[in-house]
Formats: C-alpha cells, structure tokens, sequence
C-alpha cells in the first residue's frame, strides 16, 4: 500500500506539468504512456481517462497546427516564382556591382553563396572563378577555401568523387582554425552522403567512421556556444544512433540561435528524422513542413525537406499533397542539377504517381457515377419544369389577354372620354360660330338689301369688298386654336419636347398655334386624313404632306414613336 500511496502522490504532483506541456510534443505524451502502462497498479480509473482526454486534446490540436502548417506551405509553393525571382534580382545586383568594378573575389564569394544551393552550373562556374583570382592574386588560403566551396557544390550535386578528390587537395593543415573546421564539416558531409547513397554495408562503415573522425576534429576547434557547434555535434549523434543527444543538439541549436532560413531548413528537416524515428510523427510532420516553408521562401533548390514531407504524407494516405509536393521536389532537383536527389525523387515519384493516377481515375469513376445520377435528377427536373413552363405559358398568355384587354378598355376609355371632351368644347364651338356667322350673314343681306332698294349699285362694290376672308379664315383658326389649347393645354410643351433643341417651334407675340401645330393638332383630335385635314387648313395634300415629313424629319424619337407621343396627350 506505501508504495502505491507514493506513486499517486507522485503522478499528482506532476498532473499539472502534464496538462502544462501536453502540446509540446509526443516526448511527454511518450512518458504518460509510459506511466499508464508501465504502472497501471498506481494510477485509477479517473486518472487514466484524464489522461486520455488530454491525449485526445493534444492530437487535435496538434492536427490543427498541421493544417495551418500546411496551408502555410501551399500558400508559400503559391509564391514560388515570387521568391525565385527576388533571388534572382539580388544576384543581377551583385552582378551589376562586379561590373561597376568592386573587387572581384568579395563579390564573387557573394554570388557563389547565393548560387551555391540554388543552381549547381552557376555556383560551380563562380567557386571556379573564385579559384581563379585566388591563383592570380597568389593568395593560398583563398585558393584552399575556393576548393572548398568547388567541393561543397560537387558534393550538393551528387559528385562524390570529384569532389573527394577536390577536397584533398586542400592541405588543411596551413587553414585558419575558422576555415579547417568548415573544410572538415564539407569532408564529413562528403563521407556520409556517399555512405548513404552507396548502400554497401562494408564500404558504408568506413565512409562513416572517416566522417566521424572529421567531425571529430571540426568540433575540437569551433566554441561550444555556437550554432555550427551543434549543428555537427548533433550530426556525429544522428550517425551514431544516439538520438536523444541528436535531438538535444537541433532542439537547442533552434531555440537559442537566430539562423538564416537555409540553416532552420538543415536543423528542422534533421529533426524531422529524428522524431519519426522515436515515434513522434506530429512533430516530425510539423518539422519537415517548416523546413520545406523555409526552402520555398529562401528560394533554396538543393534540399530533401519536401521530398521527405512527400514520402510522409503518402504513407500517412494524403496522395493528392503528395503528388504535388514530389513534383515540386522534382523540379528543384531538375533546376540545382543535383544527380543524387534525381534519383531519390525518382525512386518514390513513379510510386506516388501512380497511386495518384489510380485516385483521380478513382474519383473520375465516381463522378461518373454522380454525374449520371445528377444527370438523371436533372432529366426529372427538367421535365418537371417544361410542364410548369407550359402551365405558366399559357397562364401567363391569359394573364396578358387580360391585362392587353384591361389596356384596351383603358384606352378606349381614355378616348371615349377625350373624345366626349373634345365633342363638348367644339359642338360648343361649331354652333357658336355657326350662330356668329348666320348674324354676319342677316347683317349683309339687309345692308345688300337696303342697298338695292336704294339703288346705290355702286355701293355694293364697297360693301362687297369689306368683306375680308383672309380675316375671317384667321379668326377661325384663333378661334379653333383657343378651344383646342383649352382641351391641350400642354400641347405645345410636349410637341417640342420632342424635337431638336434648335429646331423646336418658338410662337410669335398673340400666335397661339402655327401652321405646323395645327395640323398635328387635328390629328389629335383623331382627323389622320390629308384630304380633309388640307380643305380645313385651305393647303394642298402635298403641302400637309411635307409639312408632317419635315416636322418628323427633326424629332429625337422615330415617326411611329413621335406619332403615338401626340395621339397620347391627354384632354384635360
């Protein structure tokens, strides 16, 4: 009982560090297990499913941080050419101030960095250069570390034996200590690229043991507080399987130092290594993806961070992300020119290929499948509709015998009360006028009368000759143009609304309608007759006939339009 007493007072005394660091990685969630089941004899029922619901909580959100991750990713890939082309631009500088005659070696130190893991042809062509200057300016040392950096792009690209050969010919002993370590890190990463890519289990042991021994001796001269320090120490523990110490290196080489993105990409990608090997997919997974973020957005083309994540996600089952980033993986393979990871993209891309292939011709079987159901739905539906269609066809042809009947009857009511109007003013008028004249008419015949009785023949001439029918004529038509302005009283307004600003009717002082105006002004009045509408107005049928044509000839609107305008202007 004692001892089961102190193990839960030992597993609650940590509870709250658990539930503190649960995110932090599958290293603590390794140690829970081992506690539930190393120890279940200590821990209750309670305990444990405590233990479990926090499992579950750090899974989610360890799956959500990898979404996020991966849409980071994707957005980055997005921005491929973006990143690629600011490398480029920052070289064309670099170039330009080489032109501008800078000193040759600085500059051309400059470029190669920027082309070392970017294009293999273009750093090999400026390390050579490098050498070049370094020969003439009879510097030794500039001329080691040209080699140098010759046999770091031999061994990026693949070429391990030219760049074996290369490297000893260095004579490290004359290097400073800060270039010997860097000739023993290159050495080293020559011996293990080539143990890994050789495969020979005999041959692998030696390339391995003189890697470790260049380790060995970068070590003994960089400062244990550096970023380079780890960088290698973790290297010597990754080959020699003493992972936690490997893991301890990168862990705190990226947490206590700023590092360019190519070194995170370095420390974040051998990590990744790391974690899946003890079993930490989350975290490997969550590695490699920052690593590969890192080498999109330095634009570096010599890496295995996306061909590895490749590998990941199509084991995990994700073919289609897969796919893409083994393209991509293969791309920037193509573009360095590196021969070693040709060969790594191609031993997996056929593999990851064709189970895409299978998934899209998968998907395109089931959408098939789909479309010839959505087909089939939409058949019914369509069917359906054409029925509706017709049944709101021909409701909707009633609905328009309707509403053209109810128009109808409007209008026709419309006229009929015009018309009542317009028969009002001008019977008012005609019997008016008739009346006038019949007393014109009493009034000369007893002045003719009077003048026969009288025998003043000779001023009959006079009484004949005061009769002024140009008069009479005009104050018919005053007359006329009085009553129908009384009916229209906005006729003038909308006739010339609908002309031409220059062209439209300006009335002289007391002229209440012209020529022009009185004829459109019998036509609504429903008089559409030349004949009858030139005896009223005393003009001949040609002459109507132009003067309708000119007036239409200046309107803003076609002569149909213009004639339906006035036939709807309303009596008031």
């Amino acid at each position: 009982m004692e001892v089961r007493d102190s193990s839960k007072d030992f597993f609650f005394l940590n509870w709250s560090r658990i539930i503190i660091f649960i995110g932090c990685g599958s290293k603590i969630l390794s140690r829970v297990r081992a506690v539930i089941f190393v120890s279940p004899i200590f821990i209750g029922m309670k305990q444990i499913v405590l233990v479990i619901c926090c499992l579950v909580a750090h899974l989610a959100l360890g799956q959500t941080r990898i979404d996020s991750l991966l849409r980071e990713l994707d957005s980055s890939i997005a921005r491929r050419d973006e990143f690629k082309l600011k490398k480029i631009r920052r070289i064309d500088s670099l170039k330009n101030v080489l032109a501008a005659g800078s000193p040759p070696y600085l500059t051309y130190s400059s470029i190669y960095d920027e082309y070392k893991s970017f294009n293999y042809d273009s750093a090999f062509f400026y390390a050579r250069r490098l050498q070049l200057v370094a020969g003439q300016l009879r510097d030794p040392v500039g001329l080691a570390h040209s080699r140098m950096r010759i046999g770091f792009v031999l061994v990026s690209a693949g070429m391990f034996n030219e760049a074996l050969d290369t490297l000893q010919s260095v004579d490290s002993r004359r290097l400073p200590d800060s270039l010997r370590s860097e000739y023993y890190y290159v050495m080293a990463r020559a011996c293990y690229d080539l143990a890994d890519f050789n495969r020979d289990d005999y041959y692998r042991q030696i390339y391995t043991r003189r890697a470790q021994s260049f380790i060995d001796s970068a070590l003994a001269l960089l400062p244990a507080n550096s970023a380079q320090y780890l960088l290698m120490k973790g290297l010597r523990h990754l080959h020699r399987r003493e992972m936690q110490d490997a893991e301890a290196a990168y862990e705190k080489m990226i947490a206590d130092f700023a590092l360019t993105a190519q070194e995170f990409a370095i420390a974040a990608s051998t990590l990744s290594y790391i974690y899946l090997y003890s079993g930490e997919p989350l975290n490997a997974k969550e590695m490699l993806i920052r690593a590969a973020i890192a080498d999109i957005r330095s634009s570096t083309k010599e890496t295995l961070a996306t061909l590895n994540l490749a590998d990941l996600l199509f084991r995990e089952g994700d073919v289609g992300r897969a796919y893409k980033y083994i393209r991509i993986a293969m791309e920037d393979a193509d573009f360095y020119g590196a021969r070693q990871r040709k060969m790594q993209v191609a031993t997996i891309f056929p593999v990851i290929e064709g189970r895409e292939m299978s998934r899209i011709e998968s998907k395109r079987k089931t959408l098939v499948i789909y479309s010839a159901g959505v087909t089939i739905i939409t058949l019914i539906i369509l069917g359906l509709s054409l029925i509706i269609y017709r049944q709101n066809k021909t409701l909707q042809r009633a609905k328009s015998a309707v509403s053209q009947a109810n128009d109808a009857l409007s209008t026709t009511n419309q006229q009929l009360q015009d018309a009542n109007k317009i028969k009002e003013e001008y019977i008012w008028y005609y019997f008016n006028t008739t009346a006038e004249y019949i007393t014109k008419l009493d009034a000369l015949k007893k002045t003719l009368d009077m003048k026969l009785m009288t025998r003043k023949i000779e001023d009959l001439r006079f009484v004949v000759d005061s009769i002024n029918v140009k008069r009479e004529r005009e104050q018919l038509y005053h007359n006329f143009d009085q009553v129908f302005l009384k009916l229209f009283p906005d006729f003038v307004n909308v006739f010339n609304s609908l002309l031409k600003e220059e062209d439209r009717v300006v009335l002289k002082d007391g002229q209440l309608l012209n020529t022009e105006l009185r004829i459109f002004a019998l036509i609504r009045m429903g008089i559409h007759d030349h004949e009858r509408i030139a005896k009223i107005l005393d003009y001949s049928v040609t002459t109507i006939y132009t003067y309708k044509t000119r007036v239409r000839s200046k309107s803003i609107v076609s002569s149909e339009e213009f004639d339906r305008r006035i036939n709807g202007i309303r009596a008031i």
